[in-house]
């Protein structure tokens, strides 16, 4: 308690929790993004349900992940070499979630560019459409690469455990009440999903490439993202503006 008294006192020990949850909300998005395409997937009445059970699950994954924090940071340990190049657990949970991001969303992408064939409809509902339990599987799954990622850089930000456990379920809180809004705006604009399943290729490969020792800075993947979303933007209010001036053209 004392421990915790004095960091309530330390200025240092807010600005720390402050940046830390920022962070957190950042590298959240990505994560996010992923359970919002998922779900969209999903009938309507389990979307909701989904999102829930999957970021709750998000939240006792990290805050169990914080618990063993000394296993955590030995993650980061070369367990065997190739080429020169030692390779941690981490390493290894990295390149195996960036290639099951990049496999996803690749899919996803094929699925909305290839048009099935009609007499096979029933078949291509089956496998357009995820099961619940499917669903958050691979929701779990994807909440355990980006929590590890999460955590190894929060341990690198601060020595205090108390303001990592403050900051993950901030974060979390966070996209708990984000995760609807994004969801339905992703899908009532079919040109999003498109523009987020290539955001989600981008970041598999950089989880790919930081598992190979090629780190990539957050900032340039975030300011990229950001960038293209200004542009889409831009070009959803240009198609709507369009439209509405069609719909007031009077008829000849």
């Amino acid at each position: 308690m004392e421990t915790l008294l004095d960091l309530a006192r330390d200025p240092a020990a807010w600005a720390a929790l402050a940046t830390l949850v920022a962070m957190e909300i950042v590298l959240g998005i990505d994560n996010l993004i992923f359970i919002s395409i998922l779900t969209n997937k999903l009938p309507a009445e389990t979307r909701e349900k989904a999102r829930r059970i999957g970021i709750g699950l998000a939240l006792i994954l990290r805050l169990g992940l914080l618990a063993t924090i000394a296993i955590i940071v030995a993650l980061t340990e070369p367990v065997f070499t190739i080429l020169g190049k030692g390779i941690s657990w981490r390493d290894i949970i990295l390149i195996a979630g960036g290639a099951f991001l990049v496999w996803k969303a690749t899919r996803e992408i094929h699925q909305h560019v290839v048009p099935e064939p009609e007499h096979d409809e029933t078949s291509t509902l089956a496998r357009a459409v995820p099961s619940f339990a499917a669903a958050i599987g691979q929701i779990l799954i994807l909440d355990l690469v980006f929590s590890i990622d999460s955590i190894i850089t929060a341990v690198g930000m601060t020595d205090h455990v108390p303001i990592m456990f403050v900051a993950v379920i901030a974060a979390v809180t966070v996209m708990l009440f984000a995760a609807t809004p994004l969801a339905n705006f992703i899908n009532a604009n079919p040109t999003i999903v498109m523009l987020a399943l290539a955001f989600l290729i981008m970041i598999g490969m950089t989880l790919i490439a930081d598992g190979l020792g090629h780190h990539v800075p957050k900032g340039y993947i975030y300011t990229a993202m950001a960038f293209s979303t200004a542009v889409e933007a831009l070009n959803m209010v240009a198609r709507r503006r369009r439209e509405k001036a069609r719909g007031q053209t009077p008829a000849h």
